[in-house]
């Protein structure tokens, strides 16, 4: 242990420099003048290190969420239920009509008193089944004969957004030509028929939604436009790019940002999709 100098003089009656030891008793005085700070110090390194820990730990479980959330999206059956082997085995009536393609059977149903929109264990009408079965006649026959072409099934899906989700392009078509709206918001996220289509790249239902005047910047649940699924949900390929030109083209919004502020130009550069940054910076992207 060093001792202890005085830098100031020496004044009447003062006894002079004394040691360390001889200033203070042994022991608990000791570790009062010296050992504690230095315990102090560490206690606060120990949590200065649990901190940052703890924030490393925070960012990396936002980042799963996120990657999380994109993977869930990204399985877009997993939303849309199409009745099942077992299902279309046990229908009976209309829904038996609609899933076959029997339009023959369907008139003959409803003429006999048949209601024309019962529902399944899922919310399903007889007109769902046909969209999801692909019976376009089954369908304009069940819309002729009065189905609701704007009904949603249990996850809130309408006729026009599960043929957007299935890129077909005639079921779509006939959806709208049958009087279900294009602005319709469908989903559990909230979002429309144009959302779900531009996350998933199909280009010719974007267009033909677009030329149906579907909202070009509804914003889901998510705080996402179609532009924004087009980039953060896309692949960056043909179709997508494909379809991220036809909103912008169409007159969408190109910096309507997310809810943590970013636009689609910082998303698409973020993911390296160098034609979607081109198409967004000549729209007057930021």
């Amino acid at each position: 242990m060093h001792s202890l100098s005085t830098a100031r003089p020496r004044e009447s009656g003062d006894p002079g420099p004394r040691s360390l030891d001889s200033r203070f008793p042994p022991s608990r005085s000791r570790a009062t003048a010296d050992d504690k700070p230095a315990e102090a110090r560490a206690s606060e390194r120990r949590l200065g290190r649990g901190n940052e820990r703890s924030k490393v730990a925070a960012r990396y479980l936002q980042q799963a969420c996120c990657l999380l959330i994109v993977f869930l999206l990204a399985l877009p059956a997993a939303a849309q239920t199409p009745p099942g082997a077992a299902e279309l085995q046990a229908y009976r009536g209309l829904h038996a009509a609609a899933a076959k393609g029997d339009v023959a059977e369907i008139e003959r149903l409803v003429k006999s008193g048949a209601p024309i929109d019962p529902r399944d264990g899922r919310a399903r009408t007889p007109l769902h089944v046909a969209a999801f079965m692909h019976k376009l006649d089954a369908a304009r026959a069940l819309m002729r004969l009065g189905a609701d072409p704007n009904a949603l099934e249990a996850q809130k899906y309408d006729i026009v957004t599960i043929a957007a989700v299935a890129d077909d392009v005639p079921m779509l078509k006939v959806g709208l030509e049958g009087g279900c709206k294009a602005g319709n918001i469908t989903s559990p996220y909230y979002g429309t028929a144009l959302i779900a289509a531009a996350h998933l790249g199909h280009d010719e239902v974007v267009r033909t939604l677009i030329a149906a005047k579907a909202p070009l910047d509804h914003v889901n649940n998510l705080g996402w436009t179609a532009v924004i699924e087009s980039i953060v949900l896309g692949d960056g390929g043909k179709r997508h790019v494909a379809t991220l030109k036809a909103l912008v083209d169409a007159g969408a919004s190109v910096n309507l940002a997310d809810r943590s502020g970013e636009t689609p130009l910082t998303l698409a550069k973020r993911r390296g999709f160098k034609e979607m940054v081109a198409i967004l910076e000549k729209a007057g992207g930021k």
